[in-house]
């Protein structure tokens, strides 16, 4: 899961939906990062616990601990006790859920990168399936990420890449079912299964940034960056291939007559802004950086743009945060098609959507919408009404609780 650059959520959430499953549900939550921890993992966790617990479940997260306080969701509790995910702490944390009744449902946030030994922790996955095997624990497993491709020319990737495949094995052996942030992960999840029936189902990603009203704010953003002309903005973390697309997308902008403003948000922006000037210094005056922001304040600086641009080597997807943000903030977002992309984005008519990774083709749409202001605005209420109707948090919470999705009924602790 691609996440959001480093920011915390402070939006409350309200209860939704007016179908009432027949019981409360019981949850107990395994992730390898929770807030204070900054994450796409963390944040979504976060989400999906405030989310079950505002339906009236109870609800337990399971993760390693941290020096700072985490922050507090009523009716969530946090457990944490993961450690470095080792054996032991294995050992203690079974203890503590053989605790609750049965039968226990454990949901897995699963990037096999998230649990330490260097993103081979075959002891947890085989905890796992112990789990369910012995102690008749549902385990389902929310898919992320699943594991590392193999590589021509890397022994320590492909001896890491091997040992993601046993891992997956295992998951599957232990899973009741497997939730997936992209339908593509299914083509590679299914094959390890060796033919056990499990239930494969999609759950997009939210956005986990909550879309703050304050005219006043955006303005002065808005003044700060682009006094006159559009601002084009562009969220991420500044890290693998897209800021090769990135930076050669800006220095085609370096020639456009209108020169609008670029702000880039997120962790790295900054540093990525230094670089990119240094090495194409008439983007200096063009260019700004917002760096890292609290939820809050980047919804503020997402809302001041016109235009968001979003390339991806491997396409949008639904498990690209930065594009959910976009989306639900009611933003026109410039984007592309690739291997990992779903294909419904091209009939949505919520995205200006290249068919592939091409920088110019995404420099054409950029120009057109920028130039645009009727496009952008029909582009920008068909982004908001796609997220509400498909990506908003409701519909992850109404999947996980639907009764249809259990064969046994959960009992709470309290």
């Amino acid at each position: 899961m691609n996440s959001t650059p480093q920011n915390g959520l402070h939006a409350s959430l309200p209860p939704w939906g007016n179908d009432e499953p027949a019981s409360r549900q019981c949850w107990h939550i395994i992730t390898s990062e929770y807030p204070p921890q900054v994450g796409g993992v963390s944040d979504y966790t976060w989400l999906v616990a405030s989310g079950l617990a505002a339906q009236g479940d109870e609800v337990h997260v399971w993760c390693p601990s941290y020096d700072a306080v985490s922050r507090q969701s009523e009716g969530v509790a946090v457990h944490s006790d993961l450690g470095h995910i080792g054996p032991q702490d294995l050992s203690r944390i079974g203890k503590q859920l053989d605790r609750f009744p049965t039968p226990r449902c454990i949901l897995v946030q699963w990037v096999p990168h998230g649990y330490g030994y260097r993103s081979m922790n075959l002891p947890f996955c085989w905890w796992l399936r112990n789990r369910a095997l012995r102690h008749h624990d549902r385990v389902e497993i929310m898919v992320h990420e699943p594991y590392l491709p193999f590589s021509s020319g890397s022994l320590p990737q492909n001896a890491a890449a091997l040992v993601h495949r046993i891992m997956t094995v295992l998951l599957l052996q232990a899973a009741t079912r497997v939730w997936m942030s992209i339908p593509a992960w299914e083509k590679k999840l299914r094959p390890y299964a060796f033919g056990r029936p499990i239930p494969f189902q999609w759950l997009p990603v939210p956005s986990s940034i909550p879309c703050i009203d304050d005219a006043g704010r955006v303005q002065t953003i808005r003044e700060r960056y682009a006094a006159s002309g559009a601002l084009i903005g562009h969220l991420g973390t500044y890290g693998g291939p897209i800021i090769h697309m990135l930076e050669n997308l800006l220095n085609a902008l370096a020639g456009d007559p209108n020169t609008p403003a670029v702000l880039l948000m997120g962790k790295g922006s900054q540093e990525f802004r230094e670089a990119i000037v240094r090495k194409i210094p008439r983007l200096g005056a063009q260019v700004h950086a917002a760096g890292t922001l609290d939820a809050a304040d980047l919804s503020c600086h997402v809302a001041a743009c016109d235009v968001l641009l979003q390339p991806y080597p491997d396409g949008v997807s639904s498990r690209r945060t930065s594009v959910m943000v976009g989306l639900s903030h009611g933003k026109p977002v410039v984007t592309n098609m690739g291997a990992l992309a779903e294909a419904f984005w091209k009939d949505t008519g919520a995205l200006a959507l290249a068919p592939a990774p091409d920088v110019n083709a995404m420099s054409r749409l950029l120009a057109e919408l920028t130039a645009n202001p009727s496009e952008r605005s029909r582009v920008g209420n068909a982004a908001r009404k796609l997220y509400q109707e498909r990506f908003d948090i409701s519909h992850t919470i109404e999947a996980l609780r639907k009764p249809e999705h259990t064969t046994d009924r959960l009992v709470c602790a309290s």
